[in-house]
């Protein structure tokens, strides 16, 4: 090439006969790039933090009210006591020695300790022998009223062996006391 078209072609950023960029030229594109992506990128961050500090932005121009609230979930629990104070819990009876024809009696308490008004209720299970719930109920004396939250209700258990019963020497159940929310 002559002295004068190389000039030309370095005087018009250019290598060669190609027709690429020089290196030094590309050079200041990257460098471009890079201050607009770090641009975007504070920019970006900005917004973030005004966001972020909404509330102390416009905290000068809001009140705050606060309200306490409370609530009951209903509930509907029983204790079974041997007192009117409750302090000690029914986990078995020993009803001892009955004759044939006979009963015995036992009275327990029992105490509302949920949150709505209950109705009671009573079923017995686990009969050892089995054949023994034949010669053998038991009776309470429980009236159906509604028992209140912590209210202590005195009922008594009637436990009677029949006449028929000869030949049954000992006994166990279950006694189950049910509280229900009354209706």
């Amino acid at each position: 090439m002559s002295g004068s078209r190389e000039r030309v072609h370095h005087q018009l950023g250019y290598e060669g006969t190609r027709g690429r960029p020089r290196t030094g030229h590309h050079r200041s594109n990257a460098s471009s790039r890079r201050r607009a992506i770090l641009g975007i990128v504070g920019a970006t961050l900005a917004i973030g933090a005004v966001v972020t500090n909404m509330h102390m932005i416009y905290g000068l121009l809001s009140a705050v009210f606060p309200i306490d609230t409370a609530g009951v979930v209903a509930s509907a629990n029983i204790q079974v006591c041997w007192e009117s104070e409750c302090t000690n819990n029914v986990s078995s009876i020993s009803w001892g020695t009955i004759d044939p024809g006979r009963s015995k009696n036992v009275t327990v308490y029992v105490k509302n300790t949920g949150t709505v008004p209950l109705t009671l209720s009573f079923n017995t299970t686990n009969w050892n022998p089995s054949a023994a719930n034949a010669h053998i109920s038991l009776s309470w004396g429980y009236d159906g009223s509604h028992v209140q939250p912590d209210q202590v209700l005195p009922v008594t258990l009637a436990l009677v062996v029949s006449e028929s019963a000869w030949g049954l020497t000992s006994f166990s159940f279950d006694i189950y006391i049910t509280g229900t929310q009354a209706t």
